[in-house]
């Protein structure tokens, strides 16, 4: 594709960025030392695009592109990257769908054709889609007998109702079985449109040779497709539930929503949730595995999205205990919200992040991750200076402000699934 439908920009030292005219945009990173390229397409569609009566067809779609293509049968799409040494696979997220490959370098140009086939010419047959809706329905009866998975579909639907973001990626089993081919053929040509598609790569490449496959195996079209803005949430007034499942455990969740992606203030909540719960060396891994023995599983999460994030905790204990457990992380979010994050602590959390972002970016993968992103929300590049630099910039003033805002005690919404008994 010549100069005159292309515009690169480079971003960073070996990292480029390319929009394609009618297509989309191509991101790579030569990482020097490395004898692999990770490598993936990204649409910006999702399961929170999906209607409330067709919950889980983003997710389902993705299983069909592998079914097979107009070139190739599953067997085939499976055979060609792993009889190379390679990794292939796929994942539908609220926001986006990926598939995303790993091979050796001189590899790569299968890769690409691979991925190229599996999104823009997949067959999408109803044979097919009758066996890998039993593989899907299979998939969320996983969830709902693996409690550590299914507290969290219900801690969203808690925090969001029924907003997009509260809904199950996979769907239900009602919503799945009453998707239908047609629905899967009239999505595959309104998300999986070039204009919509991001792809990066991050190895052993330059970024012309990727651009040269990606416009061969890619389709351009004139007509640029902008998806859906998912509705502004609206959180719950917060609440405790309690959902009785005969288990030894209680797995609970305790969270509230916060703010989109996009928001300044992420950077500090990302400290504040590595001090509360991001290591062996956090306050409430310290406290409450440590020192009570009332858990062997604790931890924070964090999502953002583009209307909108949540921060939670999770944590699994025997049901005997559960009320004290809750009871005392209730107790470390109090202080936390009462006083944010002392001088010395919020310095070793600065240290700490920073060194998980720096190793985390020894792995293909991640950079691949790192550079979708960039497209994918639209933000722009960020060196690993600038991250560094953003980290250390947060206050204790905005920590503060943060932790009252979204961690105090009554402003978490708490979902246990375990067993009858204590607090309902």
């Amino acid at each position: 594709m010549g100069s005159d439908t292309a515009t690169t920009v480079q971003l960073d030292d070996k990292v480029f960025s390319t929009q394609l005219a009618g297509g989309p945009v191509v991101l790579s990173e030569e990482v020097p030392g490395v004898r692999s390229v990770a490598t993936g397409v990204w649409f910006r569609w999702g399961a929170s695009h999906d209607s409330p009566e067709r919950m889980g067809a983003s997710h389902l779609l993705e299983h069909m592109s592998f079914k097979g293509t107009e070139r190739r049968s599953a067997r085939e799409i499976a055979l060609e990257i792993e009889g190379i040494g390679g990794s292939l696979d796929a994942y539908t997220s609220r926001e986006h769908t990926a598939c995303h490959a790993r091979v050796l370098d001189e590899h790569l140009p299968t890769a690409i054709d691979v991925l190229a086939d599996l999104v823009f010419r997949p067959l999408l047959r109803s044979s097919d889609l009758e066996v890998e809706r039993k593989v899907i329905l299979e998939e969320i009866a996983g969830v709902e007998d693996t409690p550590e998975e299914l507290v969290f579909d219900l801690h969203a639907r808690a925090l969001w109702g029924d907003h997009p973001y509260g809904t199950p990626v996979l769907g239900t089993l009602e919503t799945v079985r009453a998707i239908t081919r047609d629905d899967l053929v009239d999505l595959w040509r309104t998300a999986y449109r070039p204009s919509l598609s991001v792809v990066a790569a991050a190895g052993r490449l330059q970024h012309d040779e990727l651009l040269d496959l990606v416009t061969r195996h890619f389709p351009c079209s004139r007509e640029q497709a902008v998806p859906p803005l998912v509705p502004e949430p609206t959180a719950l007034t917060p609440e405790e539930r309690q959902y009785p499942r005969s288990s030894v455990q209680a797995h609970i969740c305790l969270g509230s929503p916060t703010f989109a992606r996009s928001d300044p203030r992420r950077y500090a909540a990302i400290l504040v949730s590595t001090a509360l719960g991001g290591g062996m060396s956090s306050r409430l891994f310290q406290r409450i595995r440590e020192e009570l023995g009332l858990a062997y599983t604790v931890y924070t999460f964090q999502s953002f999205y583009v209307r909108g994030g949540l921060s939670g905790i999770y944590m699994a204990t025997r049901s005997d205990m559960a009320d004290r457990a809750v009871d005392e992380v209730r107790s470390e979010l109090g202080q936390l919200a009462g006083t944010g994050l002392a001088t010395a602590e919020l310095r070793a959390v600065k240290s700490q992040t920073k060194g998980q972002v720096l190793l985390s970016l020894e792995s293909t993968s991640a950079r691949l991750q790192r550079l979708a992103g960039v497209a994918l929300f639209d933000e722009p590049y960020l060196t690993l200076d600038d991250i560094c630099s953003r980290i250390d910039a947060v206050t204790e003033v905005e920590v503060a402000e943060l932790s009252h805002q979204y961690y105090a005690p009554e402003h978490q919404a708490v979902v246990r699934l375990g067993p009858e008994g204590g607090r309902g």
